[in-house]
């Protein structure tokens, strides 16, 4: 199982948001570069990066932080937030992007998801499903829908997607530890994809109970404020998933 350590942007600094709340962010590092290249010397073999200004405007607004990143640093990134048309995901792509994530209008715009997918591969081409309080939240988290997630997984792989984000929204920056139970019930519903879990992990135990699980489509974890918070290093966070 994969780590990939998080950069999420936010104002041009790198931050952590509690519970998907702009209104409730914590700067870690004014340069997201900093905070990436930190990760990379701690030995990070994969960056998950989001741009939340671009997520909530629906339009990327720091490819030029992405770009100084993949320049940078040989660690290859994967990039999110506000790709909501083709030109978008060719922007990111262009910037250095290894692989893309696209959100909730892989829903809201099947168009654009078989574009997408049909130009890119389903390899490079990852899908967000981000809840809240049970169901899938929309519009950079500030909005919450109709749809479960286990129903938006199914809808999505049988439109071609085999990469799967998923984020419980609720637990995210509480460093509260996973809900194993949903867990299951998510990596069940992708059926032969891969998923990346998110959201909650305080400690190494919350890394190792996911270890645990050998589940074949859970194929890594995204942490963020437990590293930026020094509760563990990259090096420890990989021992764990390894176990």
């Amino acid at each position: 199982m994969r780590l990939y350590p998080a950069v999420d942007i936010l104002g041009g600094s790198a931050v952590r948001l509690l519970r998907g709340d702009y209104g409730a962010s914590t700067v870690y590092d004014a340069d997201p570069l900093s905070a990436a290249r930190a990760w990379s010397e701690q030995g990070a073999r994969y960056l998950h990066v989001v741009d939340l200004d671009g997520a909530r405007s629906g339009v990327p607004v720091n490819l030029s932080h992405l770009r100084r990143i993949t320049s940078a640093l040989e660690v290859p990134v994967q990039y999110g937030g506000g790709l909501r048309s083709p030109r978008a995901v060719e922007d990111a792509l262009g910037a250095g992007a290894a692989r893309v994530i696209l959100g909730t209008a892989a829903l809201t715009d099947p168009d654009l998801l078989r574009e997408v997918l049909a130009a890119h591969g389903a390899e490079r081409v990852l899908v967000s499903v981000d809840v809240r309080g049970g169901r899938v939240a929309t519009a950079g988290w500030t909005q919450a829908g109709d749809l479960g997630a286990q129903e938006a997984i199914e809808r999505l792989a049988a439109a071609g997607v085999e990469r799967f984000v998923f984020t419980n929204v609720d637990r995210d920056g509480m460093l509260q530890g996973p809900d194993l139970e949903q867990v299951r019930l998510i990596v069940a519903a992708v059926r032969g994809g891969c998923l990346l879990y998110s959201g909650g992990i305080g400690e190494l135990a919350d890394l190792e109970a996911l270890a645990r699980m050998r589940a074949p489509g859970l194929s890594g974890v995204i942490v963020g404020k437990a590293l930026y918070e020094r509760r563990f290093n990259v090096a420890q966070a990989e021992a764990a998933l390894s176990a």
